[in-house]
């Protein structure tokens, strides 16, 4: 597997395949050609001894302090020192991947100032698993991620530490390992290295990726809960949604449909005018969590093929614009976004638990187990999802409406993006849990439903949770099964199974 950089094109799943499935990188040979083209522009610049921030100029508040060529070469390996300043937990090396492909990614549009050589080493230290260890705490959202990007560049020029071969070693030692020189950083490299917003939008890639199969998930935990409840099904008519058409509404709809044909617990009727609004506006509820994840979707494929480098460089015209392409504002809005959705979906999915258990609201024993008094059954499987989707609430505040001033008020916005994307992740591990209690219940009661068989759907779901976890026929410890399904939905292996039988269920 191998995936090309050109600066145009690249995908989220380019970038998870690269960062988890260890695809080899390369770029494209009109990308080299524009690396180099810029580099030598920057390199006549410097010795027409044009003023460029960065370059020949301190940065940040010190932007007005004039440098000589001289200077200018060692500026760039104190930038990237300087700005090394992170804290906290180590970043996962998968992360750490998907921030070096996406920050690759930049260069080839031959906007940014760097020699090929140098951007070579990046990407030989991606083929090779040189991996920098980077901490997560230490980046703003803006002047991009400086702090986490300069320990990633630490490595590249022979400092700082990098995972290799499964163990943390010096960088030097760990680039002599893999068989790569260090890079003695010339003009501009240390700010091509360092400025941009690629820690966040590598992040945010592998999250997407992560967020489309528990949607998924979400969709089936719910075709199992409004099958085991004897939903009403008009609601999920075709004409309703099509008189209100948000894309996510029509498509949840529809997929709905799908899940719940041919169910017998469905066919016989209930009696039922309407059902409540967490069953009957399920399309309602999920479609604006799927319309979320398009629109960070796309937010995120424009940043990773874009230039967030300051200066930009245009070599058409041997002009440099300093301007402002590295705020993050645009991944943490997405970021944000995409916590409402999913911590939205999360409590729809509790609410579908709780009529299930409810044997007012269900029709099935109380708790979904037989001998109540003696059994607790699922009562508090329920405990478990209303504590983590209490927990999204507080997640899901934006962290994109805050800012705080730094760099002597030169730098005075900023995005937060990372922290957006910190909960973000703590909200993904959430919905896990969540939707395992939700699936949980729901096959319990499907089973309870019995020998009326469930929606197609449901009943291959059905079927596989039942493959690692038992009816209850008495009350038994509970965390094991919960554990036992978020496995299955972490792996994707509940959707594929689904998919493979009736389709994609598309986004």
């Amino acid at each position: 597997m191998e995936v090309v950089l050109n600066g145009d094109g690249s995908s989220y799943e380019d970038v998870v395949n690269v960062a988890r499935h260890g695809a080899r990188v390369r770029f494209s040979e009109e990308g080299i050609s524009r690396i180099e083209r810029c580099q030598k522009m920057i390199d006549e610049l410097v010795r027409r001894g044009e003023k460029i921030y960065g370059v020949t100029t301190g940065i940040g508040e010190l932007s007005s302090v004039i440098l000589s060529p001289e200077q200018g070469l060692e500026l760039q390996r104190k930038i990237i020192v300087s700005h090394s300043a992170s804290y906290g937990n180590v970043l996962p090396e998968e992360e750490v991947r998907a921030a070096m492909v996406s920050r690759a990614n930049v260069w080839p549009k031959g906007h940014s100032g760097l020699r090929y050589s140098t951007a070579r080493t990046y990407i030989d230290m991606i083929n090779k698993g040189v991996v920098p260890v980077v901490y997560e705490k230490g980046s703003v959202g803006c002047s991009g991620d400086l702090s986490p990007l300069s320990q990633i560049a630490e490595v590249v020029i022979g400092e700082g530490t990098a995972r290799y071969n499964g163990s943390v070693h010096p960088g030097p030692e760990a680039l002599r390992m893999a068989g790569i020189e260090p890079v003695e950083p010339t003009f501009k490299e240390g700010l091509a290295l360092i400025n941009g917003t690629q820690v966040m939008v590598g992040q945010m890639c592998l999250l997407l990726y992560d967020a489309k199969n528990l949607i998924k998930n979400g969709l089936i935990a719910s075709a199992m809960s409004l099958d085991a409840l004897n939903t009403v099904v008009k609601p999920f008519d075709e004409r309703v949604h099509l008189v209100r058409p948000h894309k996510g509404q029509i498509k949840v709809a529809a997929h709905l449909r799908k899940l719940l044909s041919d169910s017998e617990i469905l066919a016989r009727p209930s009696g039922k005018v309407q059902d409540g609004y967490s069953m009957r506006c399920t399309p309602q509820v999920l479609g604006p969590t799927l319309d979320l994840w398009q629109y960070a979707r796309e937010t995120i494929e424009i940043e990773l093929n874009s230039v967030v480098d300051n200066p930009v460089f245009f070599p058409d015209e041997m002009e440099h614009i300093g301007a402002g392409n590295f705020h993050g504002q645009p991944i943490g809005i997405a970021a944000d976004l995409m916590k409402i959705g999913m911590s939205e979906m999360c409590n729809l999915s509790e609410r579908h638990t709780n009529r299930l258990l409810n044997p007012v609201l269900s029709g099935l024993p109380a708790f979904l187990i037989r001998g109540a008094g003696m059994n607790s059954g699922l009562m508090v499987a329920q405990y478990t999802a209303a504590a983590m989707v209490s927990e999204n609430k507080v997640l899901s505040h934006p962290a994109s409406v805050d800012s705080i001033s730094v760099s002597a008020d030169q730098e005075d916005h900023v995005s937060m993006g990372p922290i957006a994307i910190r909960h973000l992740k703590e909200v993904h591990e959430n919905t896990i849990g969540v939707l395992a209690v939700e699936m949980l219940a729901a096959a319990q009661a499907l089973d309870l439903r019995g020998p009326l068989s469930p929606g197609k759907g449901p009943r291959i779901a059905l079927g596989i949770i039942r493959e690692v976890v038992p009816f209850m026929e008495e009350d038994m410890s509970i965390h094991p099964h919960i554990k036992a399904i978020s496995e299955l939905i972490r792996s994707g292996r509940l959707v594929k199974a689904v998919e493979d039988e009736l389709g994609e269920l598309a986004l």
